[in-house]
């Protein structure tokens, strides 16, 4: 496919610098396995799960011939006042592989979606509980949950702040970020040692300055995936849990990234031996084939808001939240398949194998190079982080990540980081093909 036989002029790019993509589209025309075709013939590796999606490899069989066969029987019903088959049996099969009793499914179609779901279930369980006066949510710096009105609150990363900072819940503050960039500069398939208590913060300024009494919940993503895949120091999370038990505060993990296997676990939760009140899903939990999220509720919360209305006449709707596509049945059927295939092929301990791998490689050939500033890896996910150059953060990154593709990889550039995280049916060799190709792209700015 030629360039001009592309109608570029019409689609705006989500976090794409479209200028910068004009000059020089990246174009996908198919893909399958480990790679993408593009529009002039190429054939490009996925590094990255196309976004952290496509866990199980592209244009995998099982999952197409579910959504077909779905499109024979059943398109599309409504969610509102109905159910459908496939809806009940991809809840059914989520929350079987969830921890605790995580035990009940709000459909969305996003990660975003997901988020905004969680923060209003939050303020729906204390309502019904009779503490309707817990409305602060308290996130964490450089946290991303997506990019609803909800989700840009809570979240921490200033560029996705500043355009919509006068349209934000004004009833948010943030936890310290989790990342000491010289004691910590490089881990491989560890938790960082911390000397100091990162949630003291928590515990003696923020829950003080706003009392305890009026926070509904703390939102972190189990591992810092958007930012640059930082990983929260040892213990972090656990304490964090009792901190909120200790306050009646709902604990929220964002695992849009981190659910469905990247880890070497179903889930984030598992990895770290941590239960929410409330977990959030997208991405891999269709191979991202179709847009599908949710949110895992612990039975507690669902019981909370249904004993609220016991009295209530048997019309009326419990939680007014909803969306037109929750619980689609194409999704939903696509969902059942990816979960299906991450089974049969043991593909959640395969992806952390496959980390191991990674990681190893990552510091063994990167470590030492120019302009590189540390390396972090834990489950199948690595990030090398860039030496900025002065006032032009990011800069450097993005031209590794151009130079990258140029080569045949596709890397993700985050800030200054460069991200790798492959499907879980990657191969040894080309995770080293990966590695390498930053390699050369980075004696190339040296």
């Amino acid at each position: 496919m030629a360039r001009a036989d592309i109608p570029l002029q019409s689609q705006w790019l989500p976090f794409t610098p479209n200028r910068s993509f004009a000059l020089d589209p990246r174009v996908f025309v198919a893909a399958e396995g480990m790679h993408f075709t593009t529009h002039d013939g190429r054939q490009v590796l996925d590094g990255i799960s196309s976004l952290w999606c496509v866990g199980a490899g592209h244009k995998r069989r099982e999952i197409n011939a579910a959504i077909s066969r779905q499109l024979e029987t059943l398109d599309y019903a409504t969610a509102f006042q109905s159910g459908n088959d496939r809806s009940f049996e991809a809840a059914e099969r989520i929350t079987a592989l969830a921890p605790g009793d995580l035990n009940k499914v709000l459909f969305c179609s996003s990660g975003s979606e997901a988020v905004d779901t969680a923060l209003k279930v939050a303020l729906a369980y204390h309502r019904a509980r009779g503490q309707a006066q817990r409305t602060v949510f308290i996130g964490r710096e450089r946290g991303y949950h997506g990019v609803g009105f909800g989700g840009i609150s809570v979240g921490g990363i200033p560029a996705n702040r500043k355009t919509f900072s006068g349209a934000m819940l004004p009833r948010v503050d943030h936890l310290r970020f989790i990342h000491d960039p010289v004691k910590h500069a490089y881990y491989n398939g560890v938790e960082p040692v911390w000397d100091e208590d990162l949630l003291l913060e928590l515990e003696q300024r923020i829950l003080p300055l706003h009392d305890p009494s009026n926070v509904a919940a703390v939102i972190v993503e189990p591992v810092a995936g958007s930012a640059g895949w930082y990983v929260p120091p040892q213990g972090y999370l656990k304490r964090l849990r009792e901190i909120c038990d200790r306050h009646g505060i709902l604990l929220i993990f964002d695992e849009v990234i981190t659910g469905f296997g990247r880890l070497g676990t179903p889930f984030g939760a598992d990895y770290y031996g941590v239960v929410p009140d409330l977990l959030t899903f997208a991405k891999c939990v269709t191979n991202g084939v179709i847009p599908l999220g949710g949110v895992l509720c612990r039975q507690g919360i669902f019981d909370a808001v249904m004993d609220a209305h016991r009295d209530s006449p048997a019309h009326q709707i419990e939680l007014f939240h909803g969306y037109t596509y929750s619980g689609h049945p194409v999704a939903c059927a696509a969902a059942v398949a990816t979960l299906d295939v991450f089974r049969d092929e043991d593909l959640f301990a395969r992806a952390g194998r496959m980390g191991w791998v990674l990681g190893d490689v990552a510091h063994a050939t990167l470590k030492g190079l120019p302009h590189v500033a540390g390396i972090r890896s834990l489950g199948l996910a690595t990030a090398i982080e860039l030496q900025s150059r002065p006032g032009l953060v990011g800069q450097r990154a993005y031209e590794v990540f151009l130079d990258c593709f140029r080569q045949g990889v596709l890397v993700r550039p985050a800030g200054e980081n460069v991200v790798l995280a492959p499907a879980y049916v990657v191969e040894p060799a080309q995770i080293e093909q990966m590695v390498e190709t930053i390699a050369k792209a980075l004696r190339k700015l040296a």
